[in-house]
């Protein structure tokens, strides 16, 4: 396989640095974006998969700063780009009648807005290439009513949206779309939470397997859509939840 360059955003911690090391595994080039610009923190990792990674540091609502680390990644690469993961984003939760506008616009502008901009940037980069395939890390809240997150479903109902029409419009350019739904997935950032006290009670309750999900589980089925012969599937959200969403 000759090389090619996949770009993960949020790579730097939690599901992103796990989904760039799966990439890299695989034996793609991954240009690992973040607001810091550290490379994945996954753990220890083999001289041959760090050194498929690539970090640039760029805010994603900055689309000209996400523009110039993916075009500059490419430069300093020079081989073809043929994917981009959405993975960077953000959870908030507050009572609705005290939500104010400005904060249900940030968590839009951060997990739908900036989540477009990126396919558009990337878009011109796939079809030079002949085609590729773009990953929208949504969640299984987008077809839940929750409480105290109507950001956060609305975003990612968004993202599901997003997803279908790009896939039908960027057909012919030979780009395919998917949205990958996580549910409760354990990582760094919340896994202590996630592993006692009232959440792990309620998640024994609500998921058929009683626990939650790794990073990894998303990784791999993130990872698996870029190998050869997936090119039918476009336009699709893969739910990845432990089956918790259509449990009663």
């Amino acid at each position: 396989m000759s090389p090619e360059l996949i770009y993960v955003t949020g790579a730097s911690r939690g599901i992103g640095a796990m989904i760039a090391y799966e990439l890299a595994q695989r034996g793609f080039q991954v240009g690992c974006l973040s607001r810091s610009g550290d490379r994945p923190h996954v753990g220890d990792v083999s001289e041959e998969t760090a050194a498929r990674w690539h970090t640039a540091a760029c805010d994603i609502t900055d689309g000209e700063a996400l523009k110039d680390a993916m075009s500059r990644l490419r430069g300093e690469l020079g081989i073809p780009v043929r994917g981009l993961v959405n993975n960077a984003g953000l959870h908030t939760e507050v009572p609705t009648i005290d939500l104010p506008m400005d904060e249900f616009r940030r968590l839009m502008d951060i997990n739908a807005v900036s989540l477009l901009r990126a396919c558009q940037i990337v878009h011109p980069l796939l079809k030079e290439n002949g085609g590729g395939l773009i990953v929208n890390i949504g969640s299984f809240y987008d077809k839940l009513g929750v409480k105290r997150n109507v950001s956060y479903c609305a975003s990612k109902a968004a993202v599901g949206a997003i997803t279908r029409c790009l896939a039908v419009e960027w057909a012919r350019d030979g780009i395919q779309v998917i949205d990958v739904a996580p549910g409760y997935i354990a990582t760094d950032l919340n896994r202590e939470a996630m592993e006692s006290g009232p959440l792990r009670e309620y998640l024994e309750k609500r998921i058929p397997r009683k626990k939650p999900g790794a990073a990894k589980d998303v990784a791999v089925l993130v990872s698996s859509l870029f190998q050869e012969g997936m090119a039918f599937l476009s336009g699709e959200t893969i739910y990845i939840d432990g089956a918790q969403s259509v449990s009663i």
